[in-house]
């Protein structure tokens, strides 16, 4: 963790763990260390840990499977199937307010430029 960081520990924790889940560094069945484990070894609390965990599990990156543990989901699935939801919700919204289609095809393509020229 970053003590210099204005990100909150816990958000700093739940984008380490998502970037190595989606690069496969922390592979698709990877058992994670559990809420105080992991606070223990990071020097955190154990409410931020778990505060991590449960926005990691709202994104789909890792699931809770009971007293088994904490595993790492299949993110990619989880991801494009929250963008596919998204892209349709998009579309209806769209078709609703009655837009072209190619009104609608140029309003995603500002909106991805926007987003990912950014960076």
């Amino acid at each position: 963790m970053d003590q210099q960081s204005t990100t909150a520990p816990y958000e700093q924790l739940r984008a380490q763990i998502s970037e190595r889940a989606r690069s496969g560094r922390l592979p698709v069945g990877y058992k994670l260390p559990t809420v105080r484990g992991l606070a223990e070894q990071l020097g955190l609390a154990a409410n931020t840990v778990a505060k991590a965990y449960k926005a990691l599990e709202a994104d789909g990156v890792i699931e809770t499977r009971g007293r088994h543990g904490t595993f790492v989901a299949a993110a990619g699935d989880a991801a494009s199937r929250r963008a596919a939801s998204a892209a349709a919700q998009y579309a209806e919204e769209a078709y609703r307010l009655g837009l072209t289609r190619d009104e609608a095809e140029g309003a995603v393509r500002d909106a991805l430029r926007a987003a990912y020229d950014s960076e």
